[in-house]
């Protein structure tokens, strides 16, 4: 099998809301496809023969399993809702109207070294909104899910971000790659670590993003993501009652941008330190 990086192109989204019964036929959809999607990704994990690795740039990782799982689930949404387009890491596609946003495996190089710390990300964006997103985790079979203004949930049970306010019993995650200088994230990081804050790495921006939302970390900053990266994520933490950046409003679904989730009580600490506004909070 041949590895390649994939090729997008995004163009200005058509307003198209869905009314609330294609909503929730999407939702359901979304969490049975998940699922299955996942399952692929957990056999391919156990498989003990050696895995087919490819490089897309320096530190940036493909396997089979991501082409293989990218291409379920562009098979399912295809047959099931054949108007919706389509966005996925590793075959592209075009933005345009209601799209399905799609990260096979997050967490590659987690993956292709047998680190059970791995996810996949799906978003459902309509109208300028992220309206649906799921994270599964197959390790541990944790199922993220969030529906724009229901709330969020992991397996079903409702989540909240964490109520932590001080800098110093704060436990943060920072993300990064080569799209921005070094000197950047070191700056970033000295801040939140003068704050007094913790903080960690563990190669997963979605899953980073979901912990936020179930208040296992307090925070996520990641100075430039992919919109396939974060907009699950984005969704969940809003959902969950944390604060997050408006990453839509800055056209990030055509060319990324600067991510961050925070719990409420650590908002200004993480703006500060990143330099990233914050949505207002809501009413």
């Amino acid at each position: 099998m041949t590895l390649t990086s994939p090729n997008f192109t995004c163009s200005p989204a058509i307003p198209a809301t869905p009314d609330p019964a294609a909503l929730t036929a999407r939702e359901t959809f979304l969490a049975d496809l998940i699922r299955e999607a996942g399952a692929l990704a957990r056999r391919a994990f156990a498989d003990t023969s050696t895995p087919q690795v490819g490089m897309k740039g320096p530190q940036d990782f493909l396997t089979e399993t991501d082409a293989a799982v990218e291409d379920l689930v562009r098979s399912r949404i295809q047959a099931s809702f054949p108007d919706d387009s389509f966005l996925g890491e590793e075959t592209g596609g075009v933005a345009t109207g209601p799209v399905w946003v799609v990260d096979p495996i997050d967490g590659t190089a987690n993956f292709a070294r047998r680190i059970p710390h791995y996810c996949i990300s799906i978003a459902y964006v309509a109208d300028g909104e992220i309206r649906l997103g799921a994270i599964y985790d197959p390790s541990h079979d944790e199922l993220y899910a969030a529906r724009q203004g229901r709330g969020a949930t992991r397996n079903g049970t409702p989540i909240r971000v964490a109520q932590t306010t001080r800098a110093d019993a704060a436990c943060l995650e920072l993300g990064w790659s080569n799209r921005l200088p070094n000197a950047t994230y070191l700056a970033v990081l000295t801040a939140m670590l003068e704050a007094g804050a913790n903080v960690r790495r563990a190669a997963t921006g979605a899953l980073g993003l979901a912990y936020v939302a179930d208040g296992r970390s307090d925070g996520y900053a990641e100075l430039h993501m992919h919109p396939w990266d974060c907009l699950a994520g984005l969704l969940l933490v809003e959902e969950a009652g944390g604060r997050v950046c408006g990453f839509l409003e800055a056209d990030g679904l055509n060319k990324g941008g600067a991510v961050l989730a925070t719990a409420p009580g650590l908002a200004e600490l993480m703006s500060r330190a990143t330099n990233v506004t914050l949505r207002e909070a809501p009413n």
